[in-house]
């Protein structure tokens, strides 16, 4: 299945109820003012974030308020105003003589899982990579990050459970320049944003690295999961107020109805999607193009 189809597929129950919302309220008929109160309410239960909402109905006001429209044509309208809310994926770039990425997230967004999915295109691509098993608080998490490791055919760098995060970190970077690695994705523990002690955790492996670099770490990526709606929009806040956020890996977009809150994350917060999930397997995570997640959306034909 190629990319365009698994972004599609991922994103078929989001397009499904957008769809069936759309033709709910409007069926060719004059559009009505009634109409598009009610289409905004259902775009924001959907999970497509009020501002955006607003903003979308408001150009069908601006565009149709009065004329006979169908619920195809009101699709392709808000797809154009989509388009414009997502932010074009930042272009992939490594810096020399290593990569450092930063991977943070809440527990259950599929952020250990996101990140053997990473290591696997890296050394597909021809990369050395390495994992540093940062996550050292919950018990299983170094036996999975190992396990992913051994799958991508990476090397890993780990510590005992309970650990210092920020030694593993440190470590893991002196041992990656020392073995000639390009790439260092670095994971860690799973928290809430709003638990300020655990924050604090993750700012102390920031500065730790930045022992090493100032510039360090090049990258800081926050897996969300796609299923979570509104807590994923709350969630890309509060990370990205503390963490100034690089780029979002969005997970299980194959099992919601909620694919939308990609759209409010990109316009209320300005920061960019640069991978998504598309499945369980490792080779399952496919660049962001927001040209193919518009399509998939409001069920586009691909040109």
């Amino acid at each position: 299945m190629g990319i365009f189809n698994s972004i599609k597929k991922g994103l078929s129950k989001t397009r499904d109820s957008i769809a069936q919302e759309i033709s709910s309220i409007i069926g060719g008929s004059k559009l009505t003012e009634e109409m598009l109160e009610d289409l905004e309410e259902r775009l924001i239960c959907a999970d497509i974030g009020v501002e955006s909402a607003f903003l979308m109905v408001d150009t069908l006001r601006d565009r149709a308020l009065g004329k006979n429209v169908t619920s195809n044509q009101a699709m392709e309208m808000l797809a154009d105003v989509a388009a414009e809310f997502l932010l074009e994926r930042p272009e992939d770039s490594y810096v020399k003589p290593l990569h450092v990425v930063l991977v943070i997230g809440v527990n259950g967004a599929g952020k250990t899982t996101s990140i053997g999915k990473l290591a696997n295109r890296f050394q597909k691509e021809g990369k050395k990579v390495m994992v540093a098993a940062g996550d050292t608080f919950r018990a299983a998490a170094i036996d999975q990050l190992e396990i992913w490791a051994e799958r991508a055919k990476v090397d890993i760098v780990k510590h005992q459970e309970h650990s210092d995060s920020a030694a593993v970190a440190f470590d893991a970077y002196e041992a990656a320049k020392a073995r000639g690695h390009d790439v260092l994705i670095i994971d860690t523990a799973g928290r809430l944003h709003n638990k300020e002690h655990l924050m604090k955790e993750l700012a102390k492996i920031i500065r730790i690295l930045q022992k090493h670099d100032p510039k360090l770490p090049h990258e800081t990526i926050l897996v969300i999961d796609g299923t979570t709606g509104q807590n994923a929009i709350n969630q890309t806040k509060g990370f990205h107020k503390d963490m100034s956020l690089s780029s979002l890996v969005v997970t299980k977009l194959d099992g919601t109805a909620k694919g939308g809150s990609v759209l409010a994350i990109s316009k209320e917060l300005g920061i960019p999607i640069k991978w998504i999930g598309t499945g369980e397997g490792i080779d399952d995570l496919a660049p962001f193009s927001k040209q193919e997640y518009i399509a998939g959306l409001f069920q586009i034909t691909e040109s």
